[in-house]
C-alpha cells in the first residue's frame, strides 16, 4: 500500500508539472530574473555555488516560497543564530521575487537557491549537494518527496509559522492517505493558531508533535526595517506627503482591486481637498493593465520607477496617482500612508498580509476575502484594529469615514501596533522547540 501510494504521487506530480510547465515558463519569462538559475531547479548548480555548498555541510535548509514567507526565514534564521553562533543556511525559494528580495538580505555566510522540483531523483541530488543538518518548510510547504528523502537522511524536520487555509484543508483531505505519511516525518509542526493546530492533526500529524506557538508573521515587527535615505524627498517632489493632502495606499492589489480604488478616489478627491492615491500591485508585472486602467479613468499618474531614475528633483509632471512598479518597498509606502488598503481580499480571494501596515500604526481596511490570514484577522477585529468590508460601495463609506476622522486613524493605528506587540515572539518559541528537541522525535 505504501510504495503504491507513492508511485500514484509521483505519477500524477509528473503529469501535473508537463502540463503547468509551458505557463510556469511563460510567467518566468513575463518577470524575468529567473533564466540565469532556472537549472538549480533541478538540483544542477554553478561550479561557485557547488563550492560553497561543499565548504560548509550541515548547514540548515529553510525553504519560504514568497516575500512574506522569505521574511518569516530570515526572522527565524537571525534568532537561531542568536541562540546558537556559527549556525548557517542554505534558503530556497520559488518565486523570482522572492528571491530577488533574499538576495538583497542574505549573508555572505549562507547560500540561496531556486527550490527543487519535487521528483525523487531530483530531491536526492540537491540534498546530497546541500547536506542539510535540517530541514524548515514554512507556512504549508508540504512537499512530499523532499519530507520523505530528509527523514531518510535522519534529519530533523520542522514546520514553522504553520496554516492551513480552508482551500488547502479541503485539498488535503481528499488526499488524506498521502498528506499522513507526510506530516508523521514531521518531528515537529508549530502551528499559527488552534485551528491550524486541529487541522493538521486531523490529517494526521502525531498530537505530541504539533505546538501552537502563533503567528510568526508578527514578529516581523521587530525585524529592523530602514526606509531608504531621500525616499520622502522624492515623494515630496511629485507632490505626496505634504499637507494639506491625505494618502491612500492600495498594498498588494490584485486585478479589479485598482480599478475599484480608482473609482473610489475619483469619488472621494472632490471631498477631501489634496488627496492622494498610491497603487502598489502584488504583481509589478501588471503595471501595463493598471496604467491602462488610470488612463482609462481620465487621470494623471506617475510610476515610481521613473519618480526613482529621477531623484530628488522628481519628474516635470505631477499627479494624484503614484503606480508602485518597484519590489520591496510596500511598507515604506504603508509608513507615509494615512489609510491603508489591503489587497487581495475584495476581488480576489485570500488576502494579504495586515501586519505590516500595523506595524507603521496605519488604519487599515480590508475586504471580505482574508482567509489566509484567519487568525490575525480574526484578533485584529477583535481589537478593533481593522475595518472589514462586503464590497466596494462599504469600502468607500470606511476610507471616507477614516479620511475625516484624524483621531479615528490615530487611534486605530495605535491598536493595530499594539495587536502586533501583544502576539509578538512565536519565532522565539520555535527556535527553542527546534534546538531543544522538546518535541518527540520520529
Amino acid at each position: 500500500m505504501e510504495q503504491i501510494i507513492w508511485f500514484f504521487y509521483n505519477f500524477i506530480f509528473a503529469i501535473g508539472y508537463v502540463l503547468i510547465l509551458p505557463r510556469f515558463l511563460l510567467r518566468m519569462w513575463r518577470r524575468g530574473g529567473y533564466l540565469p538559475s532556472f537549472m538549480q531547479r533541478f538540483g544542477v548548480y554553478e561550479k561557485r555555488v557547488a563550492e560553497e555548498l561543499s565548504a560548509m555541510p550541515g548547514r540548515f535548509m529553510i525553504h519560504a516560497v514568497s516575500v512574506g514567507e522569505i521574511q518569516v526565514a530570515f526572522r527565524f534564521m537571525a534568532e537561531l543564530r542568536a541562540q546558537r553562533p556559527g549556525a548557517a543556511f542554505v534558503l530556497t525559494t520559488t518565486t523570482s521575487t522572492a528571491h530577488a528580495l533574499a538576495r538583497k538580505m542574505i549573508g555572505p555566510e549562507d547560500v540561496l537557491l531556486y527550490f527543487p522540483v519535487d521528483f525523487p531523483f531530483i530531491v536526492r541530488r540537491a540534498l546530497r549537494q546541500i547536506n542539510p543538518a535540517g530541514l524548515v518548510l514554512v507556512e504549508c510547504e508540504l512537499w512530499p518527496n523532499l519530507v520523505r528523502q530528509m527523514a531518510a537522511r535522519k534529519g530533523t524536520i520542522m514546520l514553522l509559522n504553520g496554516r492551513i487555509s480552508n482551500r488547502s484543508f479541503r485539498r488535503y483531505k481528499l488526499v488524506r492517505p498521502l498528506v499522513s505519511r507526510v506530516l508523521r516525518y514531521f518531528n515537529l509542526l508549530c502551528a499559527q493558531s488552534g485551528e491550524d493546530a486541529g487541522r493538521l492533526i486531523e490529517l494526521g500529524a502525531d498530537p505530541e508533535r504539533v505546538k501552537t506557538t502563533g503567528s510568526a508573521k508578527y514578529d516581523l515587527a521587530g525585524a529592523p526595517y530602514k526606509i531608504e535615505e531621500n525616499f520622502i524627498t522624492r515623494l515630496k517632489a511629485i507632490g505626496f506627503g505634504v499637507l494639506p493632502g491625505l494618502t491612500i495606499v492600495g498594498g498588494s492589489t490584485w486585478p479589479g482591486e485598482e480599478l475599484a480604488l480608482l473609482e473610489i478616489f475619483i469619488h472621494l478627491r472632490s471631498k477631501f481637498n489634496g488627496l492622494k492615491l498610491v497603487l502598489v500591485p502584488r504583481h509589478a508585472e501588471r503595471r501595463k493593465q493598471v496604467m491602462a486602467e488610470i488612463s482609462g479613468r481620465g487621470l494623471e499618474f506617475n510610476l515610481w520607477s521613473t519618480c526613482r531614475a529621477a531623484g530628488t528633483a522628481g519628474p516635470e509632471k505631477k499627479a494624484d496617482v503614484l503606480l508602485v512598479d518597484t519590489t520591496g518597498e510596500l511598507r515604506a509606502f504603508y509608513a507615509v500612508a494615512d489609510v491603508v488598503f489591503i489587497g487581495k481580499s475584495l476581488t480576489a480571494r485570500g488576502g494579504q498580509n495586515p501586519i505590516e501596515a500595523a506595524v507603521c500604526s496605519k488604519p487599515i481596511v480590508a475586504g471580505p476575502h482574508m482567509e489566509n490570514f484567519s487568525a490575525v484577522i480574526s484578533d485584529f477585529l477583535e481589537a478593533k484594529a481593522i475595518v472589514q468590508v462586503r464590497d466596494q460601495a462599504a469600502l468607500e463609506a470606511s476610507l471616507s469615514s477614516l479620511l475625516a476622522d484624524e483621531k479615528e486613524r490615530q487611534c486605530m493605528g495605535a491598536r493595530a501596533r499594539q495587536v502586533v506587540q501583544d502576539r509578538a515572539g512565536a519565532v522565539r518559541a520555535s527556535v527553542d522547540l527546534f534546538l531543544t528537541g522538546n518535541f518527540n522525535h520520529g
